[in-house]
C-alpha cells in the first residue's frame, strides 16, 4: 500500500513539473522579443534599423521609432579639431562635390542632443509638407540629413565649397549634416546602391545608383523618390535617392507624414 501511494506521489509531482515548463514556454514566446526583431512584440525594433551604426540609442513604442545621435560623424574630416584623432587635412584648392573648388568655412564640429522620432511604418500623405531648414532626416552614422537650401532658404550655391572630404560640414554651432550624398557611407561603409538613412517621414534614402546603375532624375517624383524593390525591401517600398544636381536628397516636401526632431 504504502509502495502505491509513493509512486502516486512521484506522478503527481512530475506532471506538475511538465505543466508549469509548457506554460512558462508558451508565456515566453508570446511576449518576449526575438534577436531577429520578427517578434509579434510591439515594442521590438525592426531589423533594419540595427543599419543605424551612429545611435547613442534606438527604442520603438509600437508606432514610432526613436533614434538618439550626438550627430557627429565616425569618419574624419578637416572640421574636427586638431586636437581630435578623426581630424584630417583638406587643403584648400581640393577637389570636393561636383568638382567644386574646395575652400574652409571658420566652423568646428560640436556634439549634438538629438532625438529624431519616425513612423515605423510611413505612408503618404497627400499634403507633402515642406522641408524644414535643419534636420530632415538623418544618415546612419546618426549625422544630420538637410534639405537643398542654405540659411536663409537660398540656393546652397557656394555653400557647396565648404563640402570636406566626405561632402559633409558644420554650420556656425557645429551642428555636422551632410545636404547631399554622404560619400562616407557610399564609398567607405557600402556602396552607391546602399541605404544612407531615413527622413522625417520614415521613408528610407539611398544613394545615387540603383542596383549598380545611376538612378536618372526622370525616374524620381516631385518629392526626389520612387517606389521600387531594394536589398533592404525585397517586396518593394517608396525610397528617396541622392543624386549629383538639386535637390539632391528631397524635392518639394516630404512625401509622408513627418515625425520630429528635438536638439
Amino acid at each position: 500500500m504504502k509502495n502505491s501511494i509513493l509512486l502516486f506521489a512521484i506522478a503527481t509531482m512530475l506532471f506538475s513539473c511538465k505543466k508549469e515548463t509548457s506554460t512558462t514556454s508558451s508565456s515566453s514566446s508570446s511576449s518576449g522579443g526575438s534577436s531577429s526583431g520578427s517578434s509579434s512584440g510591439s515594442n521590438t525594433v525592426p531589423d533594419i534599423y540595427t543599419k543605424i551604426f551612429g545611435a547613442t540609442s534606438i527604442t520603438s513604442d509600437g508606432t514610432y521609432l526613436t533614434v538618439k545621435t550626438k550627430g557627429i560623424p565616425s569618419h574624419k574630416s578637416c572640421y574636427w579639431p586638431t586636437s581630435n584623432a578623426l581630424y584630417e587635412s583638406f587643403a584648400n584648392g581640393s577637389t570636393t562635390f561636383n568638382g567644386e573648388i574646395f575652400s574652409k568655412a571658420p566652423n568646428q564640429i560640436v556634439d549634438q542632443n538629438y532625438t529624431f522620432k519616425i513612423p515605423l511604418k510611413p505612408a503618404v500623405n497627400s499634403a507633402h509638407s515642406a522641408t524644414p531648414l535643419g534636420p530632415i532626416g538623418f544618415a546612419l552614422d546618426g549625422v544630420a540629413l538637410y534639405n537643398q537650401y542654405a540659411a536663409g532658404g537660398v540656393s546652397l550655391g557656394d555653400e557647396k565649397k565648404g563640402f570636406d572630404q566626405y561632402y559633409g560640414h558644420p554650420q556656425a554651432t557645429g551642428s555636422y549634416h551632410y545636404h547631399v550624398e554622404p560619400l562616407y557611407l557610399t564609398k567607405v561603409k557600402s556602396s552607391k546602391s546602399s541605404l544612407v538613412g531615413f527622413l522625417l517621414d520614415g521613408f528610407p534614402v539611398y544613394g545615387p545608383e540603383e542596383n549598380g546603375a545611376t538612378v536618372a532624375e526622370s525616374a524620381l517624383d516631385a518629392y526626389h523618390g520612387h517606389t521600387a524593390v531594394t536589398a533592404d525591401y525585397p517586396n518593394g517600398t517608396y525610397h528617396y535617392h541622392t543624386t549629383a544636381v538639386a535637390p539632391y536628397i528631397n524635392g518639394n516636401g516630404f512625401y509622408g507624414t513627418p515625425g520630429t526632431i528635438t536638439n
